[in-house]
C-alpha cells in the first residue's frame, strides 16, 4: 500500500506530521518524532521573543487538551544557533516545516534568519485578528520574503473561511493548516473556587478530539472555496480512520498533537502502521485515492420510515428509549417505535452501541 504524499515539492512518506506545541519544542523531541516515522516534522512556533508561560499550563481531560503554553518558551536566537542546526545535521532528510508567529512586522523579523533552514513555514495567525485586509498584508510580505512554500493556519476566530482562503491564495501562500486551537476556554476547580491553567485573564485554548468534527468542516469550506490550495487538517485525530476522514474532507496530509498527549506518544507510530490496513478496508488502494475522492453529501431532506430494528444485534439496553427527544420508543422488551411520535432525527440510529437502528430513507 503506497502510502506517500506529495505537494508543493514536498515528498512525505505517510500524510502524518507533528503539530506544532510541547512535542516539537527541541530538535531533540523532533528528531525523536521523525524516528517514530512521521511523514514531516513540524517545529514549535517560533517568535521574535520567548513566551513567558504560567505553570501549570496543560490541562488534559478524556477528549480534550487546554493548554495556555503560547509559542516557544525558547528566543529565536536558540532555535536558530542550537536546535535547528542540530536537527538538520541529525535529520534524515524528511521535510522540515518551521512554524512562524504572528504579524507581518514579526514576519520580517523571522523569515529571512529561519529560511535557510525550512522546507517549508506554517504561520499562526492566532493572535491576529480576523481583519482579512491586515491578513493580505501579511501574506504579501511572507512570499516576498521567501521562495519557500507557506501555510497560513487558521484560528477559530476567523468567522469566514472561505474568504480566508480566498485571501491568502490571492496573495501568495500555497494553502492552510487548519484549524488551530478553539477559545478563550476556562477551567474552573469547584473545591478552591478557582480559575486553573489559565493565562493572566483565565483563559485557555482547547484542542483534541473534542474539536475534529470542528476541523473536518473547516477543512471541507476551505477546498471547496479554493480547490488549488494545500491544505494541511489538524484538529481531533487520534487514529488512522479520522486521518482518512479528513483527506476525504480535501485535507492533503494532516497533523496531529493532542491525542498522543493524552493516549500517549506512541500514538504516531501506530497510526502511521495501522493506515495500510485501514486504507486497505475502506477499498482504497492508495492514499493518494482517499486524497482524490469527491465526497458525497448523502444528507436525507425527505422523511423515511420509523428506524428499522435488527433484533438480533439488539441486546435491549434500553439506551433508545431513555435518549429519545420525542418520547417515541418504548422497551417491550426490546424497542418498539411509534411513528405518530417518532420524528425521523437520527440519533437512536447514531446511539445505539450495537448498530441494531437503522435509517431507512423512501426511495424517490
Amino acid at each position: 500500500m503506497d502510502i506517500k504524499v506529495k505537494f508543493d515539492g514536498l515528498e512525505l512518506s505517510n500524510p502524518l506530521m507533528p503539530a506544532a506545541g510541547p512535542l516539537v519544542g527541541d530538535a531533540e523531541k523532533m528528531l525523536w518524532l521523525e524516528k517514530e516515522g512521521c511523514g514531516a516534522i513540524v517545529a514549535k512556533t517560533i517568535s521574535t521573543h520567548d513566551a513567558h508561560i504560567p505553570h501549570p499550563c496543560i490541562y488534559g481531560d478524556k477528549d480534550y487538551i487546554m493548554n495556555c503554553e503560547l509559542w516557544s518558551e525558547h528566543p529565536k536566537e536558540k532555535w536558530i544557533n542550537e536546535f535547528l542546526p542540530y536537527f538538520k545535521a541529525h535529520s534524515d532528510g524528511r521535510p522540515l516545516i518551521v512554524s512562524v508567529g504572528y504579524t507581518k512586522e514579526d514576519m520580517k523579523e523571522l523569515i529571512p534568519v529561519l529560511d535557510k533552514f525550512a522546507d517549508a513555514f506554517e504561520v499562526s495567525t492566532h493572535y491576529v485578528g480576523n481583519d482579512l485586509n491586515q491578513l493580505a498584508e501579511t501574506v504579501k510580505t511572507i512570499r516576498s520574503l521567501t521562495k519557500k512554500p507557506f501555510y497560513m493556519k487558521i484560528s477559530a476566530h476567523m468567522p469566514d473561511p472561505e474568504g480566508f482562503a480566498k485571501t491568502i491564495k490571492a496573495n501568495g501562500a500555497n494553502g492552510v493548516v487548519a484549524v488551530n486551537s478553539l477559545g478563550p476556554s476556562m477551567k474552573i476547580d469547584i473545591a478552591s473556587r478557582s480559575i486553573i491553567y489559565g493565562n493572566t485573564k483565565g483563559f485557555a485554548w482547547t484542542s483534541g478530539p473534542y474539536i475534529k468534527n470542528i476541523a473536518l468542516a473547516t477543512v471541507y469550506t476551505i477546498k471547496q472555496a479554493e480547490p488549488s490550495l494545500t491544505v494541511i487538517g489538524v484538529g481531533g485525530i487520534q487514529s488512522a480512520s479520522d486521518v482518512i476522514e479528513f483527506l476525504l474532507a480535501g485535507a492533503n496530509a494532516v497533523q496531529m498533537l493532542s491525542a498522543p498527549m493524552l493516549r500517549g506518544k506512541q500514538l504516531y507510530r501506530k497510526i502511521i502502521e495501522d493506515l495500510p490496513k485501514e486504507l486497505e478496508k475502506y477499498g482504497f488502494k492508495s492514499i493518494q485515492e482517499a486524497i482524490d475522492t469527491n465526497l458525497d453529501n448523502h444528507a436525507m431532506f425527505g422523511f423515511g420510515d420509523v428506524p428499522s430494528l435488527n433484533a438480533d444485534k439488539c441486546v435491549a439496553c434500553g439506551t433508545c428509549e431513555k435518549i429519545c427527544p420525542y418520547f417515541a420508543i418504548k422497551m417491550d422488551p426490546k424497542p418498539v417505535m411509534n411513528p405518530d411520535k417518532c420524528f425521523r432525527c437520527g440519533l437512536c440510529v447514531s446511539k445505539c452501541p450495537t448498530k441494531a437502528l437503522k435509517y431507512v430513507k423512501v426511495e424517490e
